[in-house]
């Protein structure tokens, strides 16, 4: 049991690591993908004309 415990303890910090770098690697698609998202939509704006102060409305 308590060389089961001490197992578990020293391999807390990799786990923490892992899961850490699972996480912002999560975030980081999300991320790019909005701003892949917000990119097209300026793309498209600009092709129609419409004003930049319009764009800029439609995110806030």
């Amino acid at each position: 049991m308590v060389v089961r415990l001490l197992t578990r303890i020293r391999s807390w910090p990799v786990e923490s690591q892992l899961g850490a770098r699972r996480n912002a690697m999560v975030a980081c698609t999300a991320l790019a993908r909005r701003r892949a998202e917000r990119e097209d939509v300026e793309a498209y704006l600009a092709a129609r004309g419409a004003a930049p102060d319009a764009a800029r409305a439609a995110h806030a």
